[in-house]
């Protein structure tokens, strides 16, 4: 299985937010999140590219047409 994982920053710089917006998302189960812990300092999270497309497809919104 390979999925591409984002950084933080990379999925910030995506999204044109702050990182805290970011992790508001992963809080709030917005995003899903791959968490690469090496020990038992302090975890190191990735985002899923999936995870990503799909909380685009979610908040996306068609606006109305406008007739003349």
């Amino acid at each position: 299985m390979s999925a591409r994982l984002l950084s933080i920053p990379t999925v910030a710089a995506a999204l044109d937010v702050d990182r805290r917006t970011v992790y508001r998302f992963i809080a709030a189960g917005d995003l899903s999140v791959v968490d690469l812990r090496t020990g038992p300092g302090r975890s190191r999270v990735r985002v899923p590219a999936a995870s990503l497309d799909e909380f685009l497809s979610r908040r996306a919104v068609v606006m109305p047409t406008t007739r003349h």
